[in-house]
């Protein structure tokens, strides 16, 4: 007779196959889907416009500038006192708690005015902290010189430096900090959304491959909503998308910024030499080679001797020279490399068992050698 299982059991089993179905359902169309096109292409016009400004940052600890010898900031503090009704020309002028920065910021495509976006301060004279001050009210303009922002507030900074008689603590940047919405949006950039002249997808990565999917997506979206194809692939940098009198201009940008593709990527190998960084594209390959790898070290080291005279031999005491030379050279293991995807590659690079310096290097003889099947790009 089968035993009957208890009714607790029974149920923590249906949910457990409810729960892994459930996570199956979920991560299966995530995996299948692929990159959404407002990820690597952006509207055309639709863009940032970079502000700055020149300004003043006071109550600061005793960290401000040296007036003596930032002499901008000692004349915009006269400038400033003059503009209250005070006169300080002939004054010397010895306060250490105020600072000449520079300010910038980033202002989004059609802002309005009223609106406030974060803003960055930066040191210019000898400052050594603008930990707790305060920017005075600067207008920011832009690259035609007009202005389109007021910057004023309390200044965040994240780095700070500790100093003592014989010593100096410093981490992060501390003449540098950011006010959050510390801008004001005084002037609005002309132009609107409606007054595009055509839609526009710029590619992140300019690929033929994927701006001819990109053009397929949406032809294959539009002929379903439409019954008509709206896009077609410019060059290897632009999709053009027309525009109709169906659905607002609004809404078809966001409609096909969530159609998903699987974008084409060169092959192309990055190596920084600096940080001995190496990075391989998916679809880098190398043609089957013999890679041998070793190094040869010769050491020379100098070591001098004091020869002593003999006593009452009236000899002098010299230095007589010493050298060792000696040559060590590692043991060099033969591999062959190739691969047709890039765990094969990975795979037989780590059988070699090479530092990072090794792989640049045997990296750029492979490519010498004409089977390195890729785009070598040295930093």
């Amino acid at each position: 007779m089968t035993p009957r299982l208890p009714n607790r059991v029974l149920l923590a089993i249906l949910l457990g196959l409810i729960t892994g179905l459930g996570f199956a359902l979920i991560a299966g169309p995530a995996r299948a889907a692929g990159t959404r096109i407002k990820d690597i292409a952006t509207l055309k016009g639709v863009r940032d416009n970079q502000l700055f400004g020149y300004g003043l940052v006071t109550g600061l600890q005793g960290t401000g500038d040296t007036l003596r010898n930032a002499q901008f900031t000692e004349q915009s503090l006269q400038s400033l006192l003059d503009r209250l009704g005070i006169n300080v020309r002939d004054a010397r002028l010895r306060t250490r708690n105020i600072a000449a920065v520079m300010v910038t910021a980033d202002l989004p495509p059609y802002t309005g005015t009223g609106s406030r976006i974060d803003v960055t301060v930066t040191s210019m004279g000898d400052a050594t902290s603008l930990k707790g001050g305060t920017l005075l009210m600067t207008p920011l303009t832009g690259g035609d010189g007009l202005v389109y922002a007021a910057a004023q507030g309390p200044l965040a900074v994240s780095g700070f430096t500790v100093q003592g008689q014989a010593e100096q603590l410093t981490q992060g940047v501390p003449t540098a900090g950011r006010i959050p919405n510390g801008a004001l949006i005084e002037r609005e950039v002309p132009g609107t959304f409606r007054d595009l002249p055509e839609l526009v997808f710029e590619l992140k990565n300019p690929d033929f491959k994927t701006a001819t999917q990109i053009a397929d997506a949406i032809n294959t979206w539009s002929l379903g909503a439409f019954r008509r194809r709206i896009a077609s692939a410019r060059d290897q940098r632009s999709v053009v998308v027309m525009r109709g009198r169906q659905m607002a201009q609004t809404r078809l940008v966001a409609e096909i910024g969530d159609l998903t593709i699987q974008p084409d990527t060169p092959a192309r190998v990055v190596v920084d030499q600096r940080t001995g960084t190496v990075v391989i594209g998916r679809n880098v390959q190398i043609s089957t080679v013999a890679v041998t790898h070793g190094n040869l070290t010769v050491r020379v080291t100098e070591s001098p001797e004091v020869s002593q005279p003999a006593p009452f031999s009236n000899g002098q005491t010299v230095v007589v020279p010493r050298t060792e030379v000696a040559a060590q050279e590692q043991m060099g293991k033969l591999a062959i490399l190739g691969g047709s995807d890039l765990q094969t590659l990975v795979r037989g690079l780590n059988q070699v068992g090479l530092k990072p310096s090794d792989i640049i290097a045997i990296l750029q003889a492979v490519k010498t050698a004409g089977a390195l099947q890729a785009e070598l790009v040295v930093q």
